[in-house]
């Protein structure tokens, strides 16, 4: 039975927050994971919900965001380990730890607020700043060498593949007679001269941002990389939860939730399985779960946020 979540959060709630512990349902001596720790929000309710002994494995690439949920989570400092890497190291670090298997994991995909808001690190066009969008601002490919350095060709791509952009080929013709590009304005400028204000109220630069922010950061390659890998580390019955905030992260997340509750994955009209296949999750409720109205109101981020939930099985 799931444990009555308290009614005197930290002040500023995470997305879904209630909802994550409420399908989490830490409780004491187990193990859980935040692979997308951030600013420590969820992080804290799973470590306040497993008391006395529950510990906490918490990982970010943002040096930044380490930093602020240190701070936040010092009561917590022995259970609580903190780590900079990508969630697609999750193996390596639990092992480190000297765990055999973990109970939760969450992963809450994407950028975070306090990325957004900070108009230094390039993810926002509504400030004038460096074209960076790196999570890990210390390494890798920034936009700007993505937008000045890539072909015609690759350029349509990224924005096709990872924006679903329908004037992608006008902006990118705007680009190779525009570049070098080096700031978030310079771009965001470029864009909307080039295919005018939304009438949606929606910033003509929004999907050009988004696909080059989730190439820089390799993020639908990494979501392929970590499901099967943390499911691989949850002992049985124990659950992943993972927040999506757009269509392209929730495809691949639900279709592998799809895959991996069936046991024969044979093409339709095979008389006797071939595949030999398992299922290995439960998927724990047939819909994903969004925030209510009240949570949208008070923080309005929250409207695309998409939750879903699977609990690894025991295989005979």
């Amino acid at each position: 039975m799931d444990q009555v979540l308290g009614t005197t959060p930290a002040p500023h709630l995470p997305v879904l927050y209630h909802e994550v512990l409420k399908t989490l349902n830490p409780v004491h001596s187990r193990h859980y994971v935040d692979g997308t720790l951030g600013a420590g929000g969820h992080a804290r309710g799973l470590l306040e919900y497993s008391a006395p002994d529950g510990q906490l494995l918490g990982m970010d690439l943002d040096p930044a965001a380490l930093k602020l949920a240190s701070a936040n989570l010092t009561q917590f400092s022995e259970r609580c380990h903190l780590v900079q890497a990508s969630y697609t190291e999750m193996q390596r670090e639990v092992r480190l730890l000297g765990w055999k298997s973990v109970n939760g994991i969450l992963l809450d995909l994407g950028i975070s607020s306090m990325q957004v808001d900070n108009p230094a690190r390039g993810f926002s066009f509504r400030s004038d700043a460096p074209l960076d969008m790196r999570f890990n601002p210390e390494v890798g490919v920034t936009a700007a060498d993505l937008v000045n350095q890539s072909t015609e060709e690759e350029l349509l791509q990224i924005l096709w593949e990872y924006g679903e952009e329908q004037q992608a080929r006008r902006i990118v013709r705007s680009i190779l007679i525009a570049r070098p590009l080096h700031t978030t304005g310079q771009l965001a400028s470029l864009i909307e001269d080039a295919v005018g204000k939304s009438r949606r109220g929606i910033h003509p630069a929004t999907r050009t941002f988004q696909a080059l922010r989730i190439v820089v950061n390799n993020e639908l390659e990494n979501i392929k990389v970590v499901l099967p890998d943390a499911i691989q580390l949850l002992s049985p019955g124990g659950r992943l939860a993972v927040i999506t905030f757009h269509s392209l992260e929730d495809r691949i997340v639900k279709h592998y939730f799809q895959r991996e509750s069936k046991d024969c994955l044979c093409p339709p009209g095979v008389p006797v399985c071939q595949c030999g296949h398992q299922a290995s999750l439960k998927i724990i409720k047939p819909a994903f779960i969004q925030a209510g109205e009240l949570e949208i109101k008070s923080n309005p981020r929250s409207r695309s946020a998409r939750l879903r939930v699977a609990e690894k099985l025991v295989l005979a």
